[in-house]
């Protein structure tokens, strides 16, 4: 038996018709597969990935935050479905689908995924869709699904089945936790005070800085004031979702890495800082002011916990007011260095006891409430950019070599219409790119400039290593 937390729970209360809380990812491989292996994998190893057959199961009356049960009528024709693009199958129609697809809620009747066999692409490639409600994945873990087909098999324990507990528990349950609501209020509040003005919102309000300076024992970077310029991609998002992708290799970005002395997510936001400044200017909108970025950072093993969303968000600067490539990279591996510090010291459970604190029948509320006064009014953040690290090694899906694993993520009222997630494979980048539909109708366009971002910097890298030789 277990229970949503109270974050997994922000994430079913904040969504509404246009903020979706969907994440996912393409797989491509190299040859068509039928949907009948991909059933009889599924079948072979749902035992062992909960988020494949658990259903929410609500209290009454909300009272409470919704259970996981096992679901024993799970309908596969349901979850698993296939398709064929239209001719000529090329990247663009394959992003176009997959838009489609992503931007439509999942059925909270039933376990919280679905999967979709894309045929058709051009060159005699497959791709397969998943995407997974973010209740029930954090999405630095959401491959965790799609890792369900992979070979060899992930190395998964089978649990036993999860029932919820009956109406009298589920009350008595409730009670409780409604009780130890001031007691993680007290907790947050003795743990927050220091780091009051490293949250994203809470530092914008007055007074702030200078009581967490005070409460403060030992001295931490200070960070400079973060407020997010007005941008195309600012303010409520629509229903409807583009998105595209784009590979570049691994190795070039790290021999960028290594020549100007910074770590491959440095580089990985250098990169999406031109691309995001390129698209600015294209669209003569680039404000004079660097922008505001979302940048996800997994406290897995650090909670105490490593079931449910295990992940904060810290916020930085991408200096996309800076013409020249270098000094962009510059910045942006110095702003990266203050947040890891302040991460750091940040305790992991912060944002968990602040959301427990909250009975859950008022939290639905006033999660609706927040976004779309924050979405409307002053949103802090312009934009998500991630970067997830995975295997450098070939993987294979049902006998078939998976060529690329693209993210599909998500976007807000409050984030921005715009999210850029990126995930190395097998030496590669591959990079996902999911926008609002509406306000971002050229996705691809990013595709394109971070690939002139990279080789922007190319040249630099070289002419760096020729003069340490010299």
């Amino acid at each position: 038996m277990r229970q949503l937390s109270a974050l997994d729970a922000q994430f079913l209360n904040f969504e509404t018709a246009t903020n979706v809380a969907n994440v996912g990812g393409l797989a491509v491989l190299g040859k068509d597969v039928s949907r009948e292996k991909i059933l009889n994998r599924l079948v072979e190893r749902m035992a062992g990935v909960p988020q494949l057959r658990q259903r929410l199961v609500r209290v009454p009356f909300g009272l409470d935050h919704p259970y996981w049960a096992d679901d024993d009528e799970i309908d596969l024709d349901h979850h698993v479905r296939e398709l064929t693009l239209r001719p000529p199958g090329d990247d663009v129609r394959l992003g176009e689908q997959v838009a489609s697809l992503h931007e439509r809620r999942l059925d909270r009747t039933r376990p919280l995924w679905e999967m979709y066999l894309i045929h058709g692409l051009a060159g005699g490639r497959c791709g397969i869709y998943a995407k997974v409600h973010h209740a029930a994945v954090d999405g630095l873990t959401g491959a965790e699904v799609l890792a369900a087909l992979m070979d060899p098999a992930p190395d998964v324990v089978a649990r036993e089945p999860e029932t919820p507990p009956g109406l009298w528990r589920m009350l008595a349950r409730s009670a409780w936790h409604l009780a130890a609501g001031p007691a993680h209020l007290l907790r947050f509040a003795g743990e927050a005070l220091p780091v009051l003005d490293q949250l994203p919102l809470v530092s914008r309000l007055p007074g702030v800085g200078s009581l967490s300076r005070v409460t403060r024992r030992n001295p931490v970077p200070e960070l400079p004031h973060f407020a997010a310029p007005h941008t195309p991609f600012t303010g409520p998002v629509s229903s409807r979702r583009s998105y595209a992708f784009a590979e570049l290799p691994l190795r070039e970005i790290k021999r960028v890495k290594n020549a100007f002395g910074v770590t491959v997510n440095d580089v990985v936001m250098a990169l999406a800082a031109s691309a995001l400044r390129r698209w600015l200017m294209a669209h003569r909108a680039l404000p004079e002011v660097p922008l505001v970025a979302g940048v996800p950072f997994s406290v897995r093993g650090r909670a105490g916990t490593n079931e449910g969303n295990q992940v904060t968000i810290m916020i930085t600067q991408l200096p996309t007011h800076v013409d020249d490539a270098r000094r962009r990279l510059e910045l942006v591996s110095e702003a990266m260095r203050q947040i890891k510090e302040r991460f750091a010291l940040t305790p992991a459970r912060l944002l968990r006891d602040l959301s427990e604190s909250m009975p859950a029948a008022l939290s639905g509320l006033a999660d609706r409430a927040a976004l779309e006064l924050v979405g409307r009014m002053a949103p802090p953040i312009n934009v998500i950019v991630s970067n997830v690290p995975g295997p450098q090694f070939p993987l294979r899906i049902a006998g078939v070599r998976l060529l690329a694993h693209y993210p599909v993520s998500v976007v807000t009222d409050v984030t921005g219409a715009v999210n850029i997630t990126a995930f190395s494979y097998n030496g590669h980048l591959d990079v996902g790119i999911i926008a609002c539909g509406r306000q971002v109708r050229d996705a691809w366009a990013f595709s394109g400039y971070l690939r002139e971002a990279l080789d922007e910097l190319k040249p630099l890298s070289r002419r760096r290593d020729t003069a340490a030789i010299r």
